[in-house]
C-alpha cells in the first residue's frame, strides 16, 4: 500500500478519518455513511453508495419501503404488473 496516516483507536473503538480524506470523498458529515468489511487482514471502509435492489447499479433510484429500485427496475416491475392483470 501506499504512504498511510497512523491513528489511535479510542477506548470506544473509533478511529477519526482524516479530513483530507472525507474532502477528497466529498463526505458530508452527518449525511453520508460508509460500507466496512474485511479483505484478508484488512479492514476497508468505503463511501456508501445506494445501489439499486434487484440489479445492484449506481445512480437515481427511489426508495421504496427501504429499498432503492432504479427506474429500469421500475418499469420492468410496471411491465410485470401489467402481464398480471
Amino acid at each position: 500500500m501506499g504512504n498511510g496516516v497512523i491513528r489511535q483507536v479510542d477506548k470506544m473503538g473509533r478511529v477519526v478519518i482524516p479530513k483530507e480524506f472525507r474532502d477528497q470523498l466529498k463526505v458530508e458529515n452527518e449525511k453520508d455513511s460508509f460500507e466496512i468489511f474485511l479483505e484478508n487482514d484488512s479492514i476497508v471502509l468505503r463511501k456508501f453508495q445506494p445501489t439499486c435492489v434487484f440489479c445492484h447499479r449506481l445512480g437515481p433510484s427511489a426508495d421504496y419501503a427501504g429499498y432503492n429500485v432504479c427506474k429500469d427496475c421500475i418499469e420492468k416491475l410496471a411491465s410485470v404488473l401489467d402481464e398480471i392483470k
